[in-house]
This record gives structure tokens, sequence and C-alpha cells, in this order.
């Protein structure tokens, strides 16, 4: 059994009052805590991707804040206190500051970071 604390997280990316921690938790998923001030658009950090989009699924649950979602359907709108499920094809803009928590596949989620870190960098 894997138990985490947003604490024993070690943080992969962060700036501009974004913070992402994330660790392997076990059955090849990592989990992910997550600051995203109001304003935030990662679609910029996503250039490049399949789609200029976040192509790994996350499973979570936003804790604080409202974060629109933009997919090839159409957009989305998500509150604190809803759980949810993201697939392929995502670009997350921040409507207000927000905090998720969230589990993802791990492999395919280092993936995004190191595009992410890169286009940063």
């Amino acid at each position: 059994m894997t138990a985490a604390t947003r604490n024993d997280v070690p943080v992969a990316l962060e700036g501009d009052g974004v913070e992402l921690r994330i660790k392997p938790i076990g059955g090849g998923l990592s989990v992910g805590y997550i600051t995203l001030p109001r304003g935030t658009d990662m679609g910029p950090a996503l250039k490049g991707l399949p789609d200029d989009a976040c192509q790994c699924p996350h499973w979570g649950y936003l804790l604080k804040g409202r974060i629109r979602m933009h997919t090839a359907a159409g957009e989305e709108e998500y509150e604190a206190g809803q759980a949810y499920y993201w697939g392929p094809g995502h670009v997350p803009v921040a409507l207000e500051d927000s905090e998720l928590v969230e589990f993802s596949p791990s492999e395919d989620f280092q993936q995004v970071i190191d595009h992410v870190a890169a286009q940063a960098g």
C-alpha cells in the first residue's frame, strides 16, 4: 500500500504561481497535487503536442476554484467539489484560483511534464 500527502510529493513544475507536485503511487498511476492561479491558460505550454493539447488522461477532484476545459468537442466548466475524468485532448484554463488532486498514468503524464518544462525553458 502507498499513501502520500501533498507535502510528501516533490515539486515537478513551478512558476508564475503554478505548482505541480507528482509522485508514483502504484498501479502505474501517479498522484498529482496541482495549484493553478486564476488566469492560467495551459494552451501555450501544450503547443507542439498532438492537437496542441494534453494527451494524458486524468481522474481527479477539484478542491477549490473553477476550470474551463477546451477539447475538440467543445468547452466544459468544472467547479470545486466535482470529481472528474479528463480524457486525452484537453487544454485547461483556470477561471479562479484552483487546487486539484488527480491520478494519471505515470509514463503518459511524465511525457507531458517534460514537454511543458521544455516550453518554459
